[in-house]
């Protein structure tokens, strides 16, 4: 129940402070601004890795728990809790979003500004990059853990910078799924549930080649 907590708490935090710096920057009239967006994620993000990776890993986004699973890195049996406890985290967050801006209308949804195959292409490179940045500091050495979070939510950062407004750059199916429910703003969802899930997994083989052992030691080929 602690990890299941934490996910949740985490997930809170991501999309009441994310798409809550979004909210509040069209309420405001621009005062946050892109860039301030783009780094209220980042900042959040790495945040909760450190508050809470400890207790739980973080992962505070399915496709991150999936892509673990799909690596072996994280029991099959704890997925379906993950998942639950992070979209739980996520609804709430935006629920309270909607209790406090109530006359905002998307919520933070995240939508294509292009076309929807535009957006999905986005979406699954996006979030390739960044399961594998995940996957490797998570599986790397104790002093690559702790720039984990650094890592981790710099790469949210410099991707929600550059891409988010074409696509949004959600990366995270929980982070868009949750507003566009509460919001009702639904017609795009499929391109943040599949796109984010399908770049994680895709991370998983292409991490396992890149850090497999090669075959022949550095001083035979010298030989």
């Amino acid at each position: 129940m602690k990890k299941l907590t934490a996910e949740f708490i985490g997930t809170f935090a991501l999309v009441f402070c994310g798409t809550g710096a979004i909210i509040i920057d069209q309420q405001t009239g621009g005062a946050v601004t892109h860039v301030g967006v783009a780094i209220t994620f980042g900042f959040i993000v790495m945040s909760m890795i450190y508050a809470l990776g400890d207790i739980s890993g973080a992962h505070l986004n399915p496709a991150v728990s999936i892509a673990f699973t799909v690596a072996g890195r994280f029991p099959l049996k704890e997925l379906l809790p993950y998942v639950i406890s992070q979209l739980a985290g996520a609804m709430v967050a935006s629920i309270t979003l909607k209790f406090l801006f109530p006359a905002n209308e998307l919520l933070g949804t995240t939508l294509p500004s292009g076309s929807a195959m535009q957006s999905f292409v986005l979406e699954f490179i996006l979030t390739f990059f960044l399961m594998l940045v995940i996957i490797k500091v998570a599986s790397g050495s104790k002093e690559q853990g702790m720039f984990a979070g650094l890592a981790i939510g710099s790469v949210v950062l410099l991707e929600a910078m550059f891409a988010g407004p074409i696509c949004g750059a959600s990366m995270n199916p929980a982070r868009s799924l949750a507003p566009a429910l509460v919001s009702g703003h639904t017609q795009y969802i499929w391109i943040y549930l599949t796109a984010t899930t399908l770049g994680a997994v895709a991370a998983v083989p292409v991490w396992k080649y890149l850090a497999g052992k090669p075959k022949n030691n550095i001083n035979v080929i010298i030989k």
